[in-house]
């Protein structure tokens, strides 16, 4: 019977304590449902608060208050809730920051927007600029709140500053980037209604709502100041919430703030109570459902974005408001500028300039679609990428350069040789025409085929006119050098056919040819007559037959030939000799 009761007293105790584990029964406090790490550099979920929005089966909208420490962020939110200090969010009256991370009411408002029963939540943001943090924390908890939001309360005292917009246009672009990063595509979720809320409202002449749009104006800049522009890129970054702003105006509730949660609201400025009536009236005026990619979230579905979203956060290295986009893209500029180069060393210099442009344009698209692939920020990515194509441009330059010097270099050494080769052939030993044309077309076409580059074409000009040059100067020499062969070679064949060959049909055809180029220049007293003569046309044509073809080029081979021809001679001629000197040697008496 003991042990019965202590059984069932253990199952009491353990089904009290799963119940009570699993699920909340006062909703009506708030609860944390993004907490920081002990360094306060990241944000982790608190399953607490977030089990209390699961139940949510409706429609959610958030509305969120963000703005400096010790700004009055969570006694705000009492009074939109109508609940006093010490039953709604806790106000703090000390340097201490009272909300740390995100908290959240955990009863929700029922409200009817468009036909449609939502749920909305309140959540209360840890101020920014608070001792002990880092400026990365701060961005996240301001990207966290800009995502999650239907309505984003920016609670400033005072005044706007240039300090505010651009840590809001640096939330705005941060939050968007890294949703649309982790989801993979363009960012699909509606952005949070923009409520400008400026406490201590003693400006006169303007009106809240003419103070926000002035401070969102593009400021002149016909000087083309680098600062201003920065100004206006910062401005143009909010243009994602298009008209989605509001200004609005709240005095102060009592000059005694330290006694603020111990006052009831007859003891409170009667100008405040009114305009705090009609601030509940605007908020609720523009709450809509949370929409991401085309429908509106549930409980169970805005945790899971909350969680996409803060996992996103947490990996993604990212520079703080003070450093802007431009230093988290400077590591990417200088990976693009590398690609570029890369792909850019792999055409061989010199190259034509077709083939650089084309190139070029290559390698400048591959290292834009990394850039975009991996940038930061949509509308301060844009100046980056333009920056990523200026300095392209400039080694572009370089390359445009170095290819010109490079082209020069080649057709240069190209056209030195072809050069030398016709003064090779201007002193033939053998002058052959054939040989000559040979070489001079073999020239043109290696030129033609090698020369590439932007010094192609003046190299063009200049080879035309050197090889114009040596063709005229060879065939003003060519007739006279082959008249002057032929009378020799005339002679030679003389003394051959008589003395050493002793062939008459030789000696005869050699003195023929000696008669006819002797007589014909003394009858018609020069030389140049001979060279249109039909008959001179004819020996040029046996001439250049014998002297040059693709196999045999005697100019080459004339000398070797010459001597193994003397050799035989004089073989011939010792042979001879000795059969005189010893005639009986070979006589054989029969």
């Amino acid at each position: 019977m003991r042990s019965f009761s202590r059984v069932a007293v253990f199952s009491i105790f353990i089904f009290l304590f799963v119940h009570g584990c699993s699920s909340i029964d006062n909703l009506s406090q708030a609860f944390p449902i993004i907490e920081p790490d002990p360094g306060h550099t990241k944000l982790r979920l608190s399953r607490e608060g977030l089990e209390a929005i699961e139940r949510i089966t409706t429609p959610i909208a958030a509305v969120s208050v963000i703005g400096p420490g010790r700004s009055g962020k969570s006694f705000l939110l009492n009074q939109l809730l109508s609940l006093s200090c010490y039953e709604g969010f806790g106000v703090g009256h000390t340097r201490d920051t009272e909300t740390k991370g995100i908290w959240v009411w955990g009863a929700p408002l029922e409200l009817d927007i468009d036909g449609v029963k939502t749920s909305v939540f309140y959540l209360d943001t840890e101020g920014f600029d608070s001792v002990g943090k880092s400026n990365v924390y701060d961005d996240r908890i301001f990207a966290l709140a800009t995502v999650m939001s239907s309505v984003l309360i920016y609670n400033l005292p005072e005044m706007v500053r240039e300090t505010d917009i651009s840590r809001l246009s640096f939330a705005v672009e941060l939050a968007e980037e890294f949703y649309g990063r982790y989801i993979g595509q363009e960012v699909a979720f509606e952005t949070a209604k923009l409520l400008w809320l400026i406490q201590r409202d003693f400006l006169l002449g303007k009106s809240v709502q003419e103070m926000i749009d002035e401070a969102l104006r593009h400021v002149p800049n016909a000087d083309g100041d680098k600062n201003i522009d920065q100004v206006n890129q910062i401005r143009d970054s909010l243009a994602i919430m298009g008209t989605n702003n509001t200004a609005f105006s709240l005095p102060l509730p009592h000059l005694q703030r330290t006694k603020l949660c111990d006052m009831k609201d007859d003891e409170l400025d009667p100008v405040y109570v009114q305009k705090r009536k009609r601030l509940k009236e605007i908020v609720a005026s523009i709450i809509r459902p949370k929409i991401v990619q085309g429908k509106p979230l549930t409980g169970k579905e805005f945790v899971s974005f909350l969680e996409q979203i803060l996992e996103a956060l947490n990996k993604g290295k990212i520079p703080s408001t003070g450093s802007l986009v431009e230093v988290f893209n400077k590591g990417i500029l200088d990976q693009c500028l590398k690609l570029y180069g890369d792909l850019m060393d792999n055409l061989g210099l010199p190259a034509s300039e077709d083939s650089l442009q084309k190139v070029h344009e290559g390698s400048k698209d591959a290292a834009l679609n990394v850039f975009y692939e991996q940038h930061f920020g949509r509308y301060h990515a844009k100046r980056s990428a333009e920056k990523l194509v200026g300095e392209m441009e400039k080694i572009y330059k370089n390359y445009i350069l170095a290819n010109e010097f490079q082209s020069s270099k080649l057709c240069e050494a190209l056209y030195t040789k072809c050069e030398d080769k016709m003064d090779q052939l201007q002193v033939l030993r053998l002058p052959s025409l054939a040989k000559f044309n040979a070489g001079f077309l073999h020239c043109n076409q290696s030129f033609e085929r090698e020369c590439i580059g932007p010094s192609k074409s003046s190299y063009e000009l200049r080879m035309m006119k050197m090889l114009g040059k040596s063709k005229s100067l060879f065939i003003e020499k060519y007739n006279h050098k082959l008249f002057n062969w032929l009378v020799s070679f005339s002679l030679v064949m003389v003394i051959l056919g008589r003395f050493v060959i002793k062939f008459i049909l030789i000696e005869m055809g050699a003195w023929i040819v000696l008669i006819f180029l002797e007589t014909y220049t003394r009858l018609f007293w020069s030389a140049e007559s001979l060279y249109y003569n039909r008959v001179w046309h004819v020996i040029v044509a046996t001439w250049e037959t014998l002297v040059y073809s693709p196999i045999l080029d005697l100019d080459r081979w004339a000398i070797p030939l010459g001597t193994i021809f003397a050799i035989l001679v004089l073989h011939r001629q010792c042979k001879q000799s000795y059969h005189w000197l010893f005639p009986m040697h070979n006589n054989k008496k029969v």
